[in-house]
């Protein structure tokens, strides 16, 4: 599944023009590799998304083409949720 497709439906980005914009950017990463938005997602890969306040990894566990919200959280497993040190 493509990655901005991917984000979309597991709901870590709600909406899909906002996830592709991010990817094509380059501030997310699949398995250490800067990743664009056609990029293809695999169960076992590990997706490191940097947000402006956080830079959240996940691992993707499953991989569905539509899925309920209340379902979603179950297509990844959060790894670490980073934050920015203040001074």
């Amino acid at each position: 599944m493509r990655l901005d497709k991917y984000l979309k439906v597991s709901r870590i980005i709600k909406r899909r023009s906002v996830a592709k914009e991010i990817a094509d950017k380059g501030r997310i990463t699949i398995n250490g590799r800067v990743a664009k938005s056609s990029s293809d997602v695999t169960v076992g890969d590990v997706l490191v998304i940097g947000f402006g306040n956080k830079t959240l990894t996940v691992k993707v566990t499953a991989i569905v083409e539509t899925t309920k919200k209340a379902d979603a959280d179950q297509m990844y497993e959060i790894v670490s949720e980073d934050y920015p040190k203040k001074d």
